[in-house]
């Protein structure tokens, strides 16, 4: 390989995992406010792939494509091109593989970006409405990189090849990572670099790995991290204890012939069976009597809709889901095959509690419940709150760089899926919808925002998209609350939460942005102590940092700050910024500090010092302190979040 000419560099193949008739409306878009909805945009979806003849994907009312669009759906792809798919490929050792998504996840993550309006959309009845992305009229590009083994680095690397030679806008990519990973390692950093110094926005998912600290993958700055959160939205079902407690949960499937009014006996496999039956594993019933039962079976080592499809096998009635602590307050709508609860941390220790007092000398208890459906209600609170799989900072790889951006709805989110769901599933379907939960789900809400943003602004840069998405985020929920954490139901904290929540509207007017120079990039990598060598692997060419003006990761023009300080009172620490005027030509923004413009696209720029105190002898040390920077212009509020 290494006498072949144009060689750069060889490394060991890495494995990417893979990780709405609402949400729209929940981050406050309408038909009026989406205007022309992302028309004119190409999103590139990197994933699963795409089946091609589900409604969300037809050109009703849909532009031709950009007049300098190169892409093409392949032969080999299986897909008919349209004008809302507009390029399809599979990659898999090759550019000639099949994009016909056989998962579901890329049909889902790409309608939820860009999928056209569809009436009368629901998951087994529930959330019946108009399923629509949140830029309907953008275009597709679809380049399959996840297969049954996976979705490998160096197919992720050909696709963002594709895609930059086919001239799409954003790059949505739905795909895990590892947190400490140096850039030139991860496909997804690398194509993307790739990609953004061309032009081209790029989001990715934080991760599902929540829970604990550092777990954040993809920090680089040059493209957008997104994690997820919950909506108002619950498709409610309720446990009503033999002791009159009644229990709220979600399960997408209630069926009618169901007898919410009988009361059931409970039968608790973690009680009284090994291990594995404490999680409903296949097998793990076939000793306890659940004919006919509630049985409790507990979150973990399988998928949720197996451990319904384990206690149906069994003869059991109905199944209560119970959350580990580590799993918190989120609760998830399925298209189980029974009758389901999905209960919170909390509540599920209700229930156990509830069975044990019950229990007799012989271990069998005389706990007994009813399940009842609620169908689809809104209102829930608190809303939004960050999900508990959503992976968390600070990042391990990018030297100091807030992360995650973003938050963006990614529970239960209703959208396109290419097989029948429920009971009795048959196989293929080309109108059906299901929800699906993760940072995958986020992340392409993100890349219809910058859709949207692109139509708007079409000579916008990769930094300025990001920028307007970041600076207008809400760090608030919908009741002026702090952004609450559903792992353990308090105040999240900012490696969190990152800016906050989404706003769209705010997003395609943000006032100001916070430009980054492509070289920027080259001297930042310099600065985080990247070899001459490893520049090279990472932009595919020579590189040089001796000749490079370096940029350490405070000191990038970033549109949040992070810094380290000694716990201890010491000297300050003084970053810089320079915005940049993109609202009202003659514009007046006031912190505690002013900044004038006179002209559009006009620089101004701002210090900001931080130090550690003197701290009075009552307070008690913390390992983290946020805060945030507003600037304010009339009804514009352009934030900046720090993170110390």
């Amino acid at each position: 390989m290494e006498s072949k000419p144009g060689f750069v560099h060889a490394s060991v193949d890495q494995v990417h995992p893979l990780l709405t008739t609402y949400t729209p409306q929940f981050m406050g878009l309408t038909q009026r406010s989406g205007a022309t909805f992302g028309q004119g945009v190409v999103i590139g979806i990197l994933d699963t792939g795409i089946h091609p003849t589900h409604p969300s994907f037809g050109d009703s009312d849909m532009p031709l494509p950009p007049p300098n669009w190169r892409g093409n759906c392949s032969v080999a792809s299986g897909v008919s091109c349209n004008n809302k798919i507009i390029a399809a490929r599979g990659f898999k050792a090759s550019p000639n593989a099949s994009a016909v998504d056989t998962a579901g996840h890329g049909t889902h993550v790409a309608s939820i970006a860009a999928g056209n309006f569809i009436d009368n959309a629901s998951v087994l009845g529930s959330t019946l409405g108009t399923a629509a992305g949140m830029a309907p009229r953008a275009h597709l590009a679809i380049y399959k990189v996840c297969f049954k083994d996976g979705c490998t680095a160096s197919d992720v690397l050909a696709a963002i090849d594709q895609a930059i030679y086919d001239r799409v806008d954003i790059i949505s990519m739905s795909l895990g990572g590892n947190a400490a990973d140096r850039y030139y390692n991860d496909g997804v950093s690398k194509g993307s670099l790739a990609a953004v110094l061309r032009g081209i926005a790029a989001v990715t998912a934080a991760g599902n790995l929540g829970a604990n600290e550092n777990t954040l993958a993809h920090d680089a700055p040059w493209v957008l991290t997104v994690g997820a959160t919950s909506t108002d939205r619950r498709i409610k079902s309720i446990v009503k204890l033999g002791n009159g407690e009644a229990l709220e949960g979600e399960t997408a499937y209630q069926p009618s012939s169901f007898n919410t009014s009988r009361t059931l006996p409970i039968v608790y496999p973690g009680a009284i069976g090994r291990r594995s039956a404490k999680y409903c594993l296949k097998g793990s019933l076939n000793s306890i009597d659940v004919w006919k039962k509630i049985v409790l079976c507990h979150l973990g080592n399988s998928r949720n809709v197996e451990k319904g499809e384990v206690v149906y096998a069994a003869g059991g009635a109905a199944l209560i889901l119970l959350n580990p602590e580590e799993k918190g307050y989120s609760t998830l709508s399925e298209p189980h095959v029974l009758p389901v609860v999905h209960l919170g941390y909390l509540d599920g220790l209700k229930v156990q509690t509830y069975y044990y007092s019950l229990q007799n000398s012989t271990g069998v208890s005389g706990a007994n419940a009813s399940i009842i459906f609620n169908a689809t209600t809104y209102g829930h609170r608190p809303s939004p709150a960050v999900a508990y799989f959503s992976s968390r900072g600070p990042p391990l790889s990018n030297g100091g760089i807030l992360k995650p951006d973003v938050l963006a709805p990614g529970v239960n989110i209703l959208a396109a899926w290419p097989f029948e769901v429920g009971s009795n599933p048959s196989g293929l379907a080309e109108s059906t919808f299901n929800f699906d939960s993760g940072t995958s789900m986020a992340t392409p809400h993100v890349a219809g925002i910058a859709a949207l943003i692109g139509n708007k602004h079409p000579t916008w840069s990769p930094a300025f998209v990001h920028s307007a998405i970041i600076t207008s985020a809400k760090d608030v929920d919908l009741d002026g609350n702090p952004i609450t954490d559903e792992l353990s139901n308090r105040t999240a904290g900012i490696f969190t939460t990152g800016a906050g929540h989404v706003d769209p509207l705010r997003a395609i007017d943000p006032g100001l942005v916070y430009d980054i120079q492509p070289g920027d990039y080259a001297g930042y990598l310099c600065a985080l102590g990247y070899t001459n060598m490893e520049m090279r692997m990472l932009y595919r060419r020579r590189m040089n940092c001796s000749a490079m003006r370096w940029t350490s990761a405070p000191m990038m023009n970033y549109p949040s700050i992070q810094v380290s300080l000694q716990r201890r009172e010491g000297p300050a620490v003084t970053v810089s910024r320079t915005a940049t005027n993109v609202g009202n030509p003659r514009s007046v923004y006031r912190a505690r500090i002013t900044l004038r413009f006179s002209r559009l696209y006009q620089e101004a720029s701002f210090n900001v010092s931080l130090a550690v105190l003197r701290p009075a002898s009552d307070v008690v040390p913390v390992k983290y302190a946020a805060g945030k920077i507003e600037w304010v212009s009339g009804d514009r509020v352009v934030k900046t979040p720090i993170a110390v």
